[in-house]
């Protein structure tokens, strides 16, 4: 199956991706004679979820057209299916890598905790004893930091050891909702996010962004109605700037980006929408490079029951610091869920998407604390 720019062709539970051809002008009369939409579902990428660079498969015309001109070849190579999941139900997320450059990613509804070698191509299962874990992140000392979605717990899982301790799991005497997304800084203060949709909030805090401090003190930076579904985190390589995914799929609610100005004490001010995703599908989980753009999964194939739109595209979307939309990349099924930086380089983007794991080479590396020390 080739079209013009890429080529992907199944084999196994693989893509092959490469180059081919301009199209020709067989090809270009027959797209003219039936319609892009008939031409793309004759050509059968409606039901890989890949579309042609430019076009729409369903969905309104894009009218503000945010990925026309993007020069994404300039920051994103192609995608890379590197396995498939197997299992009674998928939903993956929370890609995070260690010091040997193994992939750790989440089963959420399945409780799985699975591991990718790069080296030997192998998948396996890490741990199957966590609640619904989310988001993962991994501390310079190598210990895997997880969000238990069922149990509305941040854990730390000591590598070492095997054993989990709980980094937090309530804030002034209230549970807290599902813990989604994390990052770090370098005093080792914890940043993460705790949503659910349907909260019991006589039991629950509020959704909210909280800070751990290194003696335990939790902190609730921002709270609902302040903030809308909070989701993706990440502290920029400078360390003065927090960022904020919001993903409320309900009409009239906030999908997009905030910025913050984070302070040496790990306070947050200066509230800002670095980009908005409204009204398609927001950002889900992001990472971050060494010089600040952002590498956010976003979008959706088709929609899904929600006022979500599908005037964002489905894939990683490159965001500069300013707000600008520097590159995109397709990714082939829904629902792309998360990414992080990982390889010898830190050039490799490693993404969760539906029942894939995908990697993408990136010309600019992750931020050097997406690789632990042990």
């Amino acid at each position: 199956m080739v079209y013009w720019g890429q080529n992907w062709s199944l084999k196994k539970t693989k893509f092959v991706v490469g180059r081919s051809n301009a199209p020709t002008g067989n090809h270009m009369k027959q797209i003219n004679s039936i319609g892009r939409r008939q031409f793309l579902q004759a050509a059968g990428f409606s039901s890989l979820g890949l579309a042609v660079p430019g076009m729409l498969l369903s969905g309104p015309e894009d009218r503000r057209n945010p990925y026309q001109p993007i020069k994404s070849r300039g920051y994103l190579a192609k995608v890379k299916v590197e396995t498939r999941i197997e299992d009674t139900r998928i939903f993956t997320e929370g890609p995070a890598v260690d010091h040997l450059g193994n992939v750790y990613f989440t089963n959420i509804p399945v409780d799985k905790i699975l591991k990718w070698s790069p080296a030997t191509k192998e998948l396996s299962v890490f741990r199957n004893d966590l609640q619904g874990a989310n988001g993962l992140r991994f501390t310079m000392a190598g210990d895997l930091l997880a969000c238990e979605g069922n149990s509305g717990k941040v854990v730390k899982i000591h590598m070492k050891s095997g054993k989990v301790s709980t980094v937090a799991d309530q804030f002034r005497g209230k549970g807290l909702q599902s813990p989604n997304d994390l990052d770090f800084d370098s005093q080792e203060r914890i940043y993460f996010s705790s949503r659910t949709n349907n909260p019991d909030l006589q039991k629950e805090n509020a959704r909210a962004l909280y800070r751990v401090d290194p003696d335990g003190e939790i902190h609730q930076l921002l709270a609902e109605p302040e903030i809308h579904m909070p989701n993706g985190v990440v502290v920029s390589p400078d360390e003065k700037t927090l960022y904020l995914i919001e993903a409320h799929a309900a009409a009239g609610h906030n999908r997009n980006i905030l910025a913050f100005d984070l302070g040496e004490d790990g306070s947050i001010s200066n509230r800002r929408t670095c980009y908005s995703f409204y009204p398609g599908r927001s950002g889900d989980g992001m990472c971050i490079d060494a010089e600040g753009n952002l590498y956010v999964a976003a979008g959706l194939h088709k929609t899904r029951g929600t006022s979500e739109t599908l005037d964002t595209r489905p894939g990683i979307h490159v965001i500069s610091p300013a707000g600008e939309l520097l590159a995109y990349r397709e990714t082939p099924e829904d629902t792309i869920t998360n990414c992080s930086f990982g390889g010898k380089d830190l050039r490799t983007l490693y993404i969760t998407c539906g029942s894939y794991l995908l990697s993408i080479r990136t010309k600019i590396p992750g931020k050097n604390s997406y690789r632990p020390n042990a």
